[in-house]
Order: C-alpha cells, then structure tokens, then sequence
C-alpha cells in the first residue's frame, strides 16, 4: 500500500467544495431540465441561452457565453438550434457582419414564459430547506465565490 502525505492523500470529493457544488447544481438544473426537456425538447444549454435573451435582449454569442460562464462552443451549438427551430432571431449588428444581435422570437418568448415559472417554483421549493437566515447567508457566501467580474445580476 502506497503511503502518502496529506498533501497527497487521496482527495474527499464527498468534502471537496467544488465538487458538492456540482452535485447541488446539476440535481438542481436536472430537476428544472426534466420538465421543460419533455414539453419542449429543450436542452439545459438552450433553456440557458433563452433565459438569459429574456433578460438581456440583442447579446452576442460571445456576450451570452460571458454571461453564463458556458462554453463557447456549446452556446453556439445551442444557439444554432435555437435559431433552427425559431426561437431565436440571428441579425446582423449595424454594419458589423462578424457581430450577430440575437433576440428570442415569439415563440422562444412563449417557451421561456411557460418554462420561468416551473424554474422559479423549483427554486423557491429548494430555498425552501433553508430559514430565511440560512438564505440571506447563502446568498452573501455566492456572491462573495462568484469570479471577479462575473455579472451577478442574472
């Protein structure tokens, strides 16, 4: 058996923070994912890419991936998708044909009215484990673990 210090010791996922917030986010999302998945075969990224065209209207691709701290690449694929099955409009930004405007379409507005309130439901439902002080604390600990930079107003 391999002896090791405690600075190579066989790490405790079950302890290690990133990885508990992981397992809290994904569970969280699928929960939220499951129902809009079947209703409107719509994939956690795409639902993402929707919810935040809602709140923000004319981003970039680059702009929506900065906002959700997502990968480039499966923004764009989402946004393909999106933009395939006419929920999201593609246009051209001024004069600038390298930069593209997205915005939902009235179908991706129906989409995200119907999906919001399942979503804030499901919040509401897991805040709900926790006292109001236990939710102001969490609320102070994210926002004190978000990436500098990163826009905290989604």
């Amino acid at each position: 058996m391999k002896q090791s210090s405690p600075e190579h010791a066989p790490l405790e996922l079950e302890r290690f923070l990133p990885y508990r917030l992981s397992i809290v986010s994904n569970t969280v999302s699928q929960a939220i994912a499951d129902d809009y998945q079947r209703r409107f075969d719509l994939g956690v990224t795409e639902w993402r890419v929707l919810a935040v065209l809602a709140r923000f209207d004319g981003l970039s691709a680059r702009e929506v991936a900065d906002r959700t701290a997502m990968d480039k690449v499966a923004v764009s694929r989402a946004l393909a998708r999106l933009v395939h099955a006419g929920r999201v409009s593609r246009a051209v930004h001024g004069g600038d044909r390298r930069r593209s405007v997205l915005n939902l379409t009235e179908a991706g507005w129906a989409i995200h009215d119907e999906v919001a309130p399942m979503a804030r439901r499901r919040e509401r439902e897991l805040l709900a484990r926790l006292d109001a002080e236990e939710q102001a604390w969490l609320g102070r600990i994210l926002d004190k673990l978000m990436p500098a930079g990163q826009d905290t107003s989604l």
